[in-house]
């Protein structure tokens, strides 16, 4: 797999932090980025999943709509809220 492409799936707005911080995820990378550096909490199982999942998806064992399903369950979990972006 060449680990610089991008793996798109249908995008996700995210608001962490409070109403000012946001952020629009739609790529695996964009994902992994946002799980790493902006969520408020690395702890938790749907967090873990979807950590896994990012990794998973750039080694093409999963496609990447499976990283949008388990971003969107540790959203749920950590009480972010989220919205589907229509681009």
């Amino acid at each position: 797999m060449n680990r610089y492409t991008s793996h798109h799936f249908p995008a996700i707005r995210l608001v962490l932090n409070g109403r000012r911080k946001y952020r629009v995820v739609r790529t695996v990378r964009d994902a992994a980025e946002t799980l790493i550096s902006d969520w408020p909490s690395h702890d938790g199982e749907q967090y873990i999943i979807a950590v896994r999942a990012c990794l998973d998806a750039y080694y093409d064992a999963v496609p990447a709509i499976e990283v949008r399903e388990a971003l969107i369950r540790a959203a749920n979990e950590e009480h972010i809220p989220h919205i589907s972006v229509v681009c």
